[in-house]
């Protein structure tokens, strides 16, 4: 029995139907998944109006924020669908701490079904639980893509975290875990997305039916008790022993060993002329404390393919190794892909050789290689430069292609490592900013086009483009920010729709971009509508948050005083809200000036 136990209204309007109707597909999935069977005859979903967790597992019994479990009918789009989903899934397997991280059902099986021995194995629980919410979110919604929102929102995120001298390991010696504040430090990016990244690699060199065979044995023999990673690795060894498809280099505890009980992780380099591969701990070059005592070594999975074609599978198990197959000697348009669909966890560089004949692919035939891969080769070229390793016109030689890019994944990587969070502050950087807006807007124009032509058309035609619901404001804030016209002529044109019929709605997908921009190339007219609609008593709590960002978006000076006055007298907003609007002020072009003349004559 399922049930699910909110608010009066919120069960009366059917907003928790689709939470509702989505658990038992979910619990149905992992129990034959896992050929284990959920052990409670009855589980009850409980959206909480405050709760601090976002969700919780417990025994028969899963508690939830409001927010991570209310679906409202008339919400069309799939970003919200695939947060529930993911987050009940993380839940009836585990419980998650991030937007796309909660899928409650999974801890069922990891964490009260079995439990790890002690704190220091804390993974075990949530690592699996992070690995297996994602197989559930797109097992109900088979609309998204598992591969690619996998590797944008967990393996990316801990690449960048799992980089520096004193980040943990994922497994730490019990003696090290004291005290309940090294005990809730573990409930982090390492525990969650480093555990899942590692677990994705680990389904990927063994066969996702050999993983999947034991976990089962795994959960069997430790239901109502308790196990620590070495049972893990021995039930996995087991499976290993008893077939001949898939042969490894060592024993499952000697390669996974080199993954959980080391920090960090490494990069490898491919030198295309000799073949040789070598491997060192990816950290920061550029800081002279970085390298000098590190010698860990990891035994690597190297998926790769060569000229488009996949290859067998080869291990990395010292720190250099000549691999005569990868030796390219002859065709000056032979490549190497190496990591493809980034199944294994580290980075990859690549010789100038190589890195050239992949720059010449891209611009050729991007789809050559997978969306995944090119997503993985542009993001490691960034890193590699920001770590030293390459210089930035390595990095940007893979980026001239980009007029030919279609995925708005890769595209929102490319602007997170070329276009800094607060844009205005590369305005006041006279020299980088004329040449990126030249270089950039050349290659944006046909992806912008393309979904200018939907919101100006068809908005509804993206409700079911995952990536258009949560990275197409990054776009679009990035086209009108490099003045492309025809971004702030939309952006005018449907503010001017809004201001002339204040129940039309903004599509959501690029309001916040079009109240700032609305605001931007008008007059004291649009601030004033803005402001109007901010004092509105329908406003929602987002509704206000996005108009008291666009009213800071202002380009006459004396509009932008006027709001920090406003700030700072109106009864409306509370010291919290005066706060946020001299911020907004402060990160704008002309607003630094203005807010730092207001602050030094009122404090």
């Amino acid at each position: 029995q399922i049930r699910i136990w909110a608010r009066k209204e919120a069960v009366k309007n059917g907003y928790v139907d689709y939470a509702l109707n989505i658990t038992g597909p979910i619990f149905s999935f992992l129990e034959d998944l896992l050929n284990v069977s959920y052990p409670l005859p009855k589980t009850d979903l409980v959206a909480l109006p405050d709760f601090g967790a976002g969700a919780m597992e417990n025994w028969g019994l899963m508690t939830f924020q409001e927010s991570s479990l209310i679906y409202l009918p008339s919400d069309k789009f799939t970003s919200r669908k695939a947060m529930i989903a993911i987050i009940v899934s993380h839940e009836i397997g585990h419980q998650a701490c991030e937007m796309l991280r909660h899928f409650f059902l999974l801890f069922k099986w990891f964490g009260n079904l079995v439990t790890m021995n002690w704190w220091n194995d804390l993974w075990l629980n949530e690592g699996l639980a992070s690995y297996f919410e994602y197989l559930g979110a797109t097992f109900v919604e088979p609309r998204l893509s598992l591969d690619k929102i996998f590797y944008d929102h967990v393996v990316q995120p801990v690449l960048r975290d799992d980089n520096e001298i004193g980040v943990r390991s994922l497994s730490e010696s019990e003696d090290k875990i004291k005290g309940s504040f090294s005990l809730m430090s573990l409930f982090d990016s390492i525990t969650y997305n480093k555990g899942a990244s590692v677990t994705w690699m680990l389904s990927a060199f063994l066969t996702e039916k050999l993983f999947i065979r034991a976990l089962t044995s795994y959960l069997k023999e430790f239901s109502f008790s308790n196990a620590n990673q070495d049972d893990l690795w021995t039930h996995i060894q087991m499976v290993i022993d008893a077939q001949d498809e898939v042969q490894l280099p060592v024993s499952v505890k000697q390669i996974m060993d080199s993954w959980t009980c080391q920090n960090g992780f490494p990069v490898i380099t491919l030198n295309l002329t000799t073949g040789t591969i070598s491997q060192e701990q990816f950290l920061n070059k550029k800081n002279e404390n970085s390298t000098d005592s590190y010698n860990n070594t990891w035994i690597i999975p190297i998926s790769w393919m060569r000229n488009g074609s996949s290859q067998p599978l080869m291990w990395l198990d010292k720190s250099s190794k000549v691999f005569p197959e990868m030796q390219v000697l002859e065709s000056e348009y032979d490549w190497i892909l190496l990591n493809v669909n980034l199944s294994g966890y580290y980075r990859v560089n690549y010789d100038q050789l190589n890195l050239n004949r992949l720059a010449r692919l891209l611009e050729n035939d991007p789809k050559a290689i997978p969306a995944v891969s090119r997503f993985q080769l542009i993001d490691d070229v960034f890193a590699l430069t920001q770590f030293g390793y390459i210089q930035i016109e390595t990095a940007l030689e893979l980026t001239k292609y980009l007029a030919r890019e279609d995925e708005l994944f890769i595209w929102n990587m490319v602007l997170l490592n070329l276009v800094p969070e607060n844009l205005e502050s590369t305005l006041k950087n006279y020299e980088v900013y004329p040449l990126l807006k030249k270089y950039l807007l050349k290659r944006m124009l046909p992806i912008y086009h393309y979904y200018a032509g939907f919101i100006r058309q068809n908005v509804d035609a993206l409700e079911d483009d995952y990536f258009a619901q949560v990275y197409l404001e990054k776009l679009f804030a990035t086209a009108c920010w490099l003045g492309l016209q025809d971004c702030l002529n939309l952006s005018s044109e449907l503010y001017a729709k809004w201001m002339d019929n204040p129940e039309y709605k903004i599509p959501f997908l690029i309001r916040r971009t079009v109240c700032c921009y609305g605001v931007a190339v008008g007059s004291d007219k649009e601030w004033n509508f803005a402001w109007e609609m901010y004092n509105h008593t329908a406003s929602t709590k987002e509704d206000k948050d996005i108009l008291l960002s666009a009213m800071s978006c202002a380009k006459e000076s004396w509009l932008l005083y006027r709001y920090l006055q406003y700030g700072l007298s109106n009864a409306i907003f509370s010291s919290n809200c005066t706060s946020i609007i001299i911020l907004y002020v402060v990160t704008k072009d002309i607003g630094h000036r203005i807010a730092w003349e207001f602050l030094t004559e009122n404090w």
